[in-house]
């Protein structure tokens, strides 16, 4: 999951660091997890690797991730190599 700040979550942010645990807690709660994170600079400002159980679940993080208006989100689905050759042959 690929996330970008809006002025508005820069200002949460800002005010209150604690709240991207506080975030990852609300993922947990949604049915995922959160398994990595990091701050970067560029185009957007975290990258997270997020393990749910299925497309479904994982939608459901995106919108209510997204309908809060402090975050714009955009989720990549991903194949270990192993699945990816799998799916070749």
């Amino acid at each position: 999951m690929l996330s970008t700040l809006t002025p508005q979550g820069v200002q949460t942010l800002k005010s209150n660091p604690d709240r991207l645990r506080e975030v990852n807690r609300d993922v947990e709660e949604l049915g995922a997890k959160v398994l990595h994170q990091w701050a970067v600079l560029g185009e957007f400002d975290f990258v997270n690797i997020v393990e749910a159980p299925d497309l479904a679940t994982m939608a459901k993080v995106s919108v209510a991730l997204g309908a809060r208006g402090s975050t714009k989100v955009q989720t990549l689905e991903a194949l270990s190599i192993d699945e990816f050759l799998a799916a070749l042959q």
